[in-house]
């Protein structure tokens, strides 16, 4: 049996209940306030020694008044060549917006899926561009990349780093 993801909020409390039931109320709250949200999920990696750490986060933006995201973190022992990786990277991310989308459907909200995959061709990243990007719009999701990836390259990457 695979094991539970572990989530939690920026703050470090807990998520104690599944992810699609913290995501449904945190946009009820928001709208409630009147805010529009925007949803950004992304992944970000780190090898550190014979581990490599994950960081996935699902970043709310508020239109024009801030946001704030959920974050879950894993540790995973696997030696993988960097396109491996960012493939990881982006199947980790394609995995929450795949069990959350339901929830974002019915508030009308579309989910980007930010890589952290270099648009240049001299970064060795830039190598699962071409996969990714067919794997993530294959899923149906909005694809964007570096530089744009923010919720991958900057939000996800303060984690791991």
């Amino acid at each position: 049996m695979e094991q539970q993801r572990q989530w939690r909020k920026l703050n470090g409390q807990r998520i104690m209940q599944p992810i699609s039931n913290e995501v449904k109320q945190a946009i009820e709250k928001e709208m409630v306030m009147g805010n529009r949200i925007q949803v950004c999920i992304g992944t970000d990696s780190q090898v550190k020694g014979t581990c490599i750490e994950f960081a996935t986060v699902i970043v709310f933006i508020r239109k024009g008044n801030g946001g704030f995201m959920f974050i879950s973190k894993e540790t995973q022992v696997q030696k993988m060549n960097i396109k491996e990786r960012m493939m990881q990277e982006v199947n980790r991310s394609i995995e929450v917006a795949y069990e959350i989308n339901p929830i974002l459907d019915s508030f009308n909200i579309n989910v980007e899926v930010h890589v952290d995959i270099n648009t240049n061709e001299a970064f060795k990243s830039n190598a699962a561009l071409k996969d990714a990007a067919g794997y993530v719009s294959g899923m149906g999701f909005q694809l964007k990349a570096k530089p744009q990836a923010f919720a991958s390259s900057s939000c996800a990457n303060k984690i791991v780093q």
